[in-house]
């Protein structure tokens, strides 16, 4: 195994870090593809049962294609460690629910992704914990929800589908006051863009479905952050629960990441070209971008963020019907509900991302049927912008 080097540019860590290379010298990290390990004998396999001995037991605890990858990640993210998930939603709940009892308490932005909203809103209050929500730019209304204990805090910047932003570090000392653990999905942003821990969260989880595969092949998801807390709570979380990521999958992932640089700074090229393209189109009611100066939240992404990032939304003028109409129109863009892909996706969020919230929760995000959801891929931006000027057109 390569020795992990904090002198490392990121170029160089997202190619060689954690790289382990078995008796035949491999140039490409190797797939393990098994459930389980021999043993030389039997007090070997009681030790290593036990933890008293160092080495793979089972494939749901532990592989060496995903410890690959999690060294990989903890180097990227600037973490102490890393563990991997089967997917996305695999490690933003299990990093908020293996935390939590009875009686905890869980405060999170109202602008989240539709699961993960599910998860405050309905699976938390069966098991007793309670949760608030709260407008996740408004600073003030965090002091009043970070007045008493909490346990957890749960936030997206920039946050899904939106695009607004929370002042991580400003939640972060709110959060520690109130004895509270801060957890942010950072999916948005990538830790190219953006670095959780830096300004001050705990917990920073990832789908790596998204940008870190980068090309739309595998879901894989990532909890990052103090080796005490990831030990204390969710190694035993993942062991008896078993969300554990296929080996494959990892390994894709881990491909994904020698270009992931290469291509996040591309695709925000793209979109920062984009949304100047069609801001000024007469059937355009709002365009947002963190990378332009009319976003409401301009100064705190500015602030926390490298570039824009590589998701627009904008919202037309109309509803459901003019949307749709513009999404069925596009020649270029597909219509997905994922992100982060070389392909250009776009998607109704209130119809599909979102469609689980009620019209009180969607309003509450701001959010209505006139939103359209861009993730900006690495085609040709000129073509891009003109796919989305022929489809706004056709309204």
């Amino acid at each position: 195994m390569n020795k992990r080097s904090d002198n490392w540019a990121l170029a160089t860590k997202l190619v060689r870090e954690g790289t382990m290379r078995s008796q035949f010298g491999e140039t490409s990290e190797a797939m393990y593809l098994t459930s389980g390990y021999a043993y030389d004998n039997a007090e070997q396999a009681a030790a290593r049962m036990a933890g008293d001995e160092d080495g793979y037991v089972y494939s749901r605890y532990g592989n060496p294609t995903n410890q690959m990858l999690a060294e990989r990640l903890t180097a990227l993210e600037g973490a102490e460690t890393c563990r991997i998930t089967a997917s996305g939603m695999g490690a933003i709940s299990s990093a908020m629910i293996a935390p939590c009892s009875a009686g905890d308490r869980v405060v999170a932005a109202n602008a989240l992704f539709g699961s993960c909203r599910h998860i405050c809103s309905t699976i938390l209050p069966r098991y007793g914990v309670e949760t608030e929500f709260v407008n996740g730019n408004d600073l003030d209304a965090w002091k009043r929800a970070l007045s008493k204990p909490t346990r957890l805090v749960l936030i997206e910047s920039p946050s899904n589908p939106l695009l607004e932003a929370v002042d991580i570090a400003a939640v972060a000392e709110l959060a520690h006051a109130a004895g509270a653990l801060l957890v942010v999905d950072n999916v948005f942003a990538t830790p190219i863009l953006q670095k959780p821990l830096e300004l001050g969260a705990d917990i920073a989880v990832y789908s790596a479905t998204k940008h870190m595969d980068g090309q739309g092949r595998v879901l894989l998801g990532a909890i990052l952050g103090q080796s005490e807390f990831i030990e204390e709570h969710i190694d035993p979380w993942l062991r008896h629960t078993g969300p554990a990521a296929s080996p494959f999958n990892a390994w894709v992932v881990l491909k994904g990441l020698e270009t992931l640089d290469l291509r996040v700074r591309q695709a925000c090229s793209n979109a920062a070209q984009i949304a100047d393209a069609i801001a000024d189109h007469p059937n355009i009611q709002a365009v947002r971008y963190p990378g332009r100066s009319d976003h409401p939240d301009y100064a705190v992404h500015k602030k926390q963020m490298a570039a824009g990032g590589t998701l627009i939304a904008f919202s037309v003028k109309g509803a459901r019907a003019e949307a749709f109409k513009v999404l069925n129109s596009l020649e270029l863009v597909d219509i997905s509900n994922n992100l982060g892909d070389t392909k250009s996706l776009a998607c109704h969020p209130c119809s599909t991302t979102h469609r689980a919230l009620s019209e009180e929760e969607q309003a509450e995000m701001g959010l209505d049927e006139s939103w359209i959801r861009l993730s900006v891929g690495l085609e040709d931006a000129g073509d891009l912008s003109a796919d989305l000027l022929q489809a706004l057109s056709a309204l």
